[in-house]
């Protein structure tokens, strides 16, 4: 079957660095506003309000029927989660909070966990580990290296190093002209295998790890048609992404929420 993967030009890898700003720069701005007693809710205001205030568009509003410009996962939550008015985030929670940008055309997704408050030290664990899952992950973003790397390299070190689960359903994907494009990017895979990547390729890249199983469970949000995603056994999920383009100086990330740690990964 041939997959359809068009490769951005200079001027759309612009386009989409911008829209990326504007996101990263949300998502930097909730460590100021992420704490015990605030609502999921208020996660949803503040990213929304940011996202109109700098001329850009929550792209997840209306897609598939959804309502939200966030989803805002707590805890055993995996993805596609809410916001929720009645739902306070409590100490020693995680959180993670997953929204996509459209700038002008150009859309950006991006994802964060976040600690809530002084959370467990097996919850600070999974958060860097996820991270650093992620980083792997891009790492293998390169020229000439095909999709099985990237997912072999989160899988090894998530999976048969540290005992998580890494989950299989959600994946990432090509984004750009719109929010979902080919290829898709598990974050499993085997090394070597799957398609070659080529300068100029848009994706994210979002592992979803968990505390325990890899599997996850489908349940309702009463009162609204939709469906989210939590851990089939109650464990923890966080997730981190980002959406990057594959150049032939390596992989650069368009939703840089900190700059000092993805030094090596920005656009000139």
């Amino acid at each position: 079957m041939h997959i359809l993967i068009t490769l951005k030009s200079p001027r759309e890898i612009e386009g989409m660095a911008k829209s990326g700003a504007i996101l990263a720069g949300m998502l930097a701005k909730l460590d100021d506003i992420i704490r015990p007693g605030i609502s999921s809710w208020e996660i949803e205001k503040f990213a929304n309000e940011w996202i109109e205030s700098h001329g850009a568009v929550a792209a997840e509003k209306g897609f598939e029927g959804y309502r939200y410009a966030t989803c805002v996962a707590i805890n055993d939550e995996v993805a596609h989660s809410i916001p929720r008015k009645g739902l306070m985030l409590k100490d020693g929670d995680i959180v993670s909070v997953d929204t996509v940008v459209n700038w002008q055309g150009y859309m950006s997704d991006a994802c964060r966990s976040y600690a809530v408050g002084k959370v467990s030290d097996k919850r600070q664990k999974l958060l860097d580990d996820t991270k650093k899952a992620l980083y792997l992950g891009i790492e293998q973003a390169q020229v000439g290296n095909r999709i099985g790397d990237i997912g072999h390299a989160i899988q090894q070190f998530t999976e048969v190093e540290n005992n998580y689960g890494d989950v299989r359903e959600l994946i990432g994907h090509g984004i750009q002209p719109t929010m979902h494009e080919s290829p898709n990017v598990p974050h499993y895979g085997e090394a070597g295998h799957g398609l070659r990547l080529k300068a100029g390729m848009t994706i994210t890249i979002e592992p979803m790890i968990t505390t325990g199983t890899w599997k996850i469970a489908a349940k309702e949000v009463p009162n609204e048609d939709w469906e989210y995603y939590v851990t089939a056994d109650g464990s923890d999920c966080a997730q981190f992404e980002h959406t990057i383009v594959i150049t032939n100086d390596g992989p650069k990330i368009l939703t840089s929420y900190d700059k000092e740690f993805d030094a090596k990964y920005l656009l000139d």
